[in-house]
């Protein structure tokens, strides 16, 4: 057996390290956490001071056990997890689950999976650091807490199956309230005008009035006085300016501009980073820090000098400004600068490339560029034209130049000088509501607030589409009408045209469920949905893993209270399936609501007497709860239809839980998408019925009994006691007999 026993958490980063130690050394895996909270009851002993009842992963105890035999042959064993508060724990984890002695159990952490980097870690062990240990145990303890007494709140007041996180929950009220404020959002109008100018010698650009304009009349009189008015420039001004390269990448900005630049989603980017550290590429890729050493510095210098010239090298050290015990020692960053390009999948190649794209502008000359104004006379007010030239790339020669409305180039101009109109343009523009999140905009809100951490922003945007209560999808916009007003050639035009708005993509949406949990928690629960307190528990995590605060003391703060507004709660909280009252059936006088049902969400008209039932229907795909309107809910109660009789039985139209349907001699045919049930024919009914029988017909082979030979979607198969047997290869199912079958059946 080897002296050395190192334990890592993954398989890959383990074959790795493998490659940088000799045989003196077995690097194997604990594949991430080897033991959590125990799944009997709430995994937490409250009466002795909040101690967690640990217990080894049921998938977990072969490798546990494997790891107990290979550590008592081994002289040193080195525990190498990752360096940040859950790399801690694991370390913590396998120390006391495997009885490690300490005298012969090394600590060691590095950022980068290099052989510099394990060597040096070798030469330089610590122990296990019990604060950043104990500041995961505090976030695990008071997320099963929260989780286990909230869920069960919510399924006896809510919906059965619903479940509610500390961080989750708050994401998941960003999402919420921006939508509510798109929907809310008022537009208002005003007459934007632009005018294209060309000089004497030919040369185009244009310019924008300084003013809007609130009125058509407005815009129409201005225009008009534009006729035969004479344009002068009046005042030009130039100044140089400097645009600087933004830090190497943290977490959260990686997220956000692998999302903007590649497309990725914030998992996507997440799971292909962790490759490319676990292979050596990259160093740690969960840090808060935009710190580089002196190393990667001196060395992306020396390439950039090389490369571009001595006039593109600027080295800085950034600052970190974010406050976090997770902070990891530097940013995220190539481990070998002067690889431009590495092998990889596509992903992995585009990200890497990203990265050093980023880290190398970091360490490179601000670009230069001449920043240029142009005012203009026009009938009481004046036109404005803005450019901006590159005189220097500086560090976008590697990162590349974002270009905006006003980079255009402008001719040079100068004071006094006439210009000709060819086109001036007032259009009007409406005011634009607040954007929904993307995952990196959420990214980006969470960090700004200081909710969640480096670890945590992945998983938690996880956790909330899979729990249902938000969805990445697209938004349909609307049409409306918009005015043009145009001069041109001396002739004013008056136009009207379409312009779609509202249209959204690959944006997050709250759910039905989202609003209905989110407004149930905000009601009862509105200290755990509070943006500053969720950020004050993050800060307390920190004090945590800096010593300075004991956690079980935070537990016990955190909770009394909370464990109070549980009871409180479950007491007098009312049950909320998110009911909206639409208004009044003009036909009956019964009120039309809408809420969550037992299998989805349904309209309901209420009953008028005591006599009578309330009538139900579900609601269709596409509708929600929050944007149904009344006229819409009534669509609904129109099934189910009679469509008359069929073989002298009656056609009924419905609609059901797995979709509409027509019902005849108590057997239910499903009608095609492309079919509307609430005008669906008796014809096309029959159709249905017809083709549905002559299917089935098809279907039967043969029958003996209880057994059939089937026609199936992957060929013929036989079916007896509601299982389905394979018929071998080359046999043909149409000349089986009752005992090939039970033979196939065995």
């Amino acid at each position: 057996m080897a002296k050395n026993l190192v334990i890592v958490e993954s398989p890959a980063k383990a074959k790795t390290i493998q490659r940088f130690l000799g045989s003196d050394y077995d690097v194997t895996s604990s594949q991430g956490h080897i033991r959590d909270l125990s799944e009997k009851g709430l995994g937490i002993d409250f009466n002795d001071n909040y101690k967690p009842l640990y217990e080894v992963s049921p998938d977990k105890k072969r490798l546990v056990a494997d790891l107990k035999k290979k550590s008592k042959s081994a002289d040193i064993v080195w525990l190498a997890s990752d360096e940040d508060r859950e790399g801690e724990a694991i370390s913590w984890h396998l120390f006391d689950e495997l009885g490690l002695d300490k005298a012969h159990t090394r600590r060691i952490v590095f950022h980068e999976i290099t052989k510099d980097a394990i060597l040096r870690a070798i030469a330089n062990p610590r122990d296990i650091d019990l604060n950043l240990v104990d500041a995961q145990q505090a976030r695990r303890v008071l997320d099963r807490i929260v989780g286990f007494e909230l869920s069960p709140v919510l399924w006896r007041k809510v919906k059965t199956g619903l479940s509610a996180g500390r961080v989750q929950s708050v994401a998941v009220r960003l999402i919420v309230d921006r939508e509510r404020e798109v929907r809310a959002f008022n537009a208002e109008a005003a007459y934007r005008v632009t005018a294209d100018f060309m000089t004497n010698d030919g040369n185009l650009f244009t310019a924008e009035l300084t003013t809007r304009f609130s009125t058509k009349q407005q815009a129409l009189d201005f225009v008009e006085r534009c006729k035969d008015f004479r344009f002068l420039v009046i005042e030009v001004q130039s100044k140089p300016g400097k645009r600087s390269p933004k830090p190497p990448f943290t977490t959260s900005t990686l997220q956000q501009e692998a999302a903007r630049r590649l497309g990725f989603t914030v998992s996507r980017t997440m799971r292909v980073a962790q490759t490319l550290y676990e292979s050596g590429k990259i160093t740690y890729m969960r840090t808060d820090s935009v710190n580089l050493s002196s190393l990667a510095i001196n060395s992306a210098k020396q390439h950039i000098i090389e490369a571009l010239g001595e006039q593109y090298s600027h080295p800085r050290q950034f600052n970190t400004h974010s406050k976090g015990a997770q902070e990891a020692h530097e940013a995220i960053r190539p481990t070998y600068i002067n690889h431009h390009t590495i092998d990889g999948t596509a992903d992995e190649q585009r990200l890497y490339q990203l990265i050093w794209q980023r880290t190398i502008a970091s360490q490179m000359a601000d670009a230069q560029v001449l920043k240029t104004t142009i005012d203009i006379t026009a009938p009481e007010h004046k036109f404005q034209a803005t450019g901006e030239q590159v005189t220097f790339d500086g560090f976008m020669k590697v990162y590349g130049h974002e270009t905006s409305d006003s980079d255009q180039g402008l001719p040079t101009l100068t004071m006094g000088m006439e210009l000709d109109a060819t086109v001036i343009k007032a259009q009007q523009r409406y005011s634009q509501p607040p954007a929904r999140y993307d995952e990196a905009a959420l990214v980006r809100k969470m960090e700004e607030l200081g909710i969640g951490r480096p670890s945590t922003y992945a998983p938690t945007i996880s956790t909330i589409q899979t729990r249902k209560y938000i969805e990445r999808g697209n938004v349909t916009g609307s049409k409306r009408d918009i005015n043009i007003i145009t001069l041109s050639k001396g002739k004013i035009t008056d136009q009207t045209k379409q312009e779609t708005y509202g249209a959204d993509k690959g944006k997050l949406l709250p759910t039905d469920i989202g609003f209905i949990v989110n407004d149930f928690l905000m009601q009862y629960f509105p200290s755990i949905m509070d943006y500053n307190f969720t950020a004050q528990v993050e800060q307390d995590f920190d004090a945590i893993a800096e010593g300075k605060e004991q956690w079980t003391g935070m537990i016990d703060k955190f909770y009394k209270p909370f464990h109070q507004t549980v009871d409180d709660a479950s007491e007098h909280a009312e049950r909320n399936v998110g009911e909206r009252v639409l208004g009044k059936d003009p036909a009956t006088g019964q009120q039309v609501s809408v809420k969550i049902g037992r299998y989805g969400l349904i309209a309901q008209k209420s009953a008028l007497n005591d006599d009578e039932k309330p009538v139900f229907a579900p609601l269709h795909k596409g509708q929600t709860l929050e944007g149904i309107t009344l006229e819409e809910a009534l669509e609904l109660f129109r099934l189910p239809r009679q469509l008359g009789d069929f073989e002298g039985k009656p056609l009924q139209v419905n609609e059901g839980r797995f979709g509409p349907y027509v019902r005849h001699d108590g057997v239910f045919y499903s009608i095609p998408k492309d079919l509307d049930p609430l005008t669906i024919t008796q014809e096309q009914a029959e159709e249905i019925i017809v083709a549905k029988r002559a299917a089935d017909a098809q279907k039967v082979i043969s029958e003996f009994g209880d057994i059939q030979v089937l026609n199936g979607r992957y060929g013929p198969y036989i079916s007896y006691k509601g299982k389905n047997y394979r018929i071998p290869k080359k046999t043909d199912a149409h000349k089986l007999t009752e005992e090939d079958c039970r033979k196939i059946i065995g």
